[in-house]
């Protein structure tokens, strides 16, 4: 059975390049377009691994994060935040709201996979 990555991200083209790589490597790819609807997907599906855009609508990838961490049957799910602001600070800031990883854009293919693998196989 394949493993399930969610995807938290409103950027359709970053979703886009997403569903290719992670659908090639033989995973399943859930979508939410921003943090609220990424909070009910993760409650709704259990995925194994959820990538979290930080900069979203509605509710940001860090209290999206610190939401999920707070629901008892989703704690232990790795969050991995995938933001373009990576400036001092911020992967303390992520790792502070919940999440368990921190991959920065533009990222390279190949680091995402390797990423998603060291995490989940």
């Amino acid at each position: 059975m394949s493993k399930k990555i969610l995807v938290v991200e409103d950027t359709e083209d970053n979703r886009q390049i997403l569903r290719d790589l992670l659908g090639m490597a033989g995973y399943e790819m859930i979508e939410a377009h921003d943090g609220a609807e990424g909070v009910a997907m993760a409650e709704q599906h259990r995925p194994d691994l959820i990538l979290m855009d930080i900069q979203m609508p509605v509710m940001d990838g860090y209290e999206a994060t610190r939401r999920i961490k707070a629901i008892p049957a989703l704690t232990a799910i790795p969050v991995v935040a995938v933001t373009s602001y990576a400036l001092s600070g911020d992967e303390a800031r992520t790792r502070a709201a919940g999440c368990d990883g921190y991959i920065a854009k533009p990222y390279s293919p190949r680091q995402m996979l390797a990423k998603v693998r060291e995490i989940i196989g």
